[in-house]
């Protein structure tokens, strides 16, 4: 099935729930779209969360699951996933991003372990949940930060704060 992997694990590191006006459909196109040009951005460490060496920058690659497996999100799966995504909005969309880290001195960069992570968004009218799996790596990013980052980019997406943390009562 599109968009759901069914090996997604019941244990997670961290699950957020969120509030959104926005439409699932509206939401996920954004996030697709978002995802996909991600790949391949470079950014400081410190643009993600509390960086924990310096000097380094990290590498996004996203990819969106169908059944077993997850498919680079490149512009030909884009264009797929928001065709299906057109014709009626999933209830969860499960994505894996494998984030490269490169320590830049002077002007040399030095790789270091990968670190992966499966996202599992799932979608209700008005709310959002999003649950982080640390698969492996160094985990230069924590789950927290790593959800902040993305939140943040979908509201930039929508030139204003469409998800927003659900207060507990």
């Amino acid at each position: 099935m599109f968009g759901f992997y069914e090996a997604f694990p019941r244990q997670v590191h961290k699950i957020k729930h969120f509030m959104t006006p926005i439409s699932s459909k509206r939401l996920q196109q954004t996030l697709i779209q978002l995802l996909c040009g991600l790949n391949k951005t470079t950014l400081r460490l410190e643009d993600v969360g509390m960086p924990s060496m310096a000097d380094c920058v990290a590498v996004f690659e996203f990819g969106i699951a169908e059944d077993n497996d997850f498919n680079y999100l490149n512009d030909e799966e884009t264009l797929k996933a928001l065709k299906i995504v057109q014709k009626s909005s999933l209830q969860i969309l499960d994505f894996l991003c494998a984030v490269r880290f490169y320590q830049t001195e002077k002007e040399k960069r030095k790789p270091l372990k990968f670190d992966y992570y499966m996202l599992r968004f799932t979608f209700n009218p008005k709310f959002l949940e999003l649950q982080l799996f640390h698969e492996r790596g160094p985990m230069h990013i924590l789950p927290e930060e790593f959800i902040e980052f993305v939140v943040k980019k979908v509201n930039e997406a929508f030139g204003r704060r469409v998800v927003k943390p659900l207060k507990k009562v």
